[in-house]
């Protein structure tokens, strides 16, 4: 009979403890730990600490993606408001656990200098994140909802950017206060949407 894999319970459960402690701060022993298999399960599914990083860093993409379907690729909203859903729902689901950062900035602050198949992985990442979200600002251009003088890259470029340095420092601060204060600089001096009175 063959043995059960525990490889989706590592990615699963190692995903969580990096996101907790970072991926230096997490060892091979926290992981097997946390995912209640013993150590040598680790070496059977992944052949270096780096091809899991990898493989954790996907498992992550998919939910961003999930996130992204809901909101910047959501045909039921106008391209504007799915922009502004996407940086909504950060805010939403950063509350409780403000200090985790996100797992792609986390990574890119940490892991970059390391490792070159991860730094190429983000990269990849971020470039899908920065066209989806252009792809938003040209349909919104289009629909005569922003100017047409607007660098729809650019901008995409600046929200992705100022969203991952807004994550960034609410980690460090325990607040999402510069999240709300990066929120409320797109929305009414960068997309110039009217202000709710």
């Amino acid at each position: 009979m063959a043995k059960p894999s525990h490889r989706e319970k590592i990615l699963t459960e190692g995903l969580k403890v990096v996101h907790e402690r970072g991926f230096a701060g997490a060892s091979v022993r926290d992981i097997v730990q946390a995912a209640g298999v013993p150590q040598g399960s680790f070496t059977n599914h992944f052949m270096s600490k780096e091809a899991f990083g990898l493989e954790i860093i996907d498992l992550y993409f998919d939910a961003a993606r999930q996130v992204v379907d809901q909101t910047l690729l959501n045909p039921g909203l106008s391209p504007v408001a799915r922009v502004v859903a996407y940086i909504d729902t950060h805010r939403c689901t950063r509350e409780q656990d403000v200090h985790k950062g996100c797992l792609f900035g986390n990574f890119t602050a940490e892991s970059t200098e390391h490792s070159e198949p991860i730094r190429l992985r983000l990269v990849q990442i971020y470039e899908w994140l920065t066209s989806t979200i252009a792809s938003c600002l040209d349909d919104a251009i289009s629909h005569g909802d922003l100017s047409q003088n607007l660098d729809s890259r650019q901008v995409a470029l600046f929200i992705l950017s100022s969203l991952q340095g807004a994550l960034l420092l609410a980690k460090a601060q325990r607040t999402l206060a510069t999240l709300e204060s990066f929120s409320a600089v797109l929305t009414n001096d960068v997309l110039r949407l009217p202000r709710l009175s």
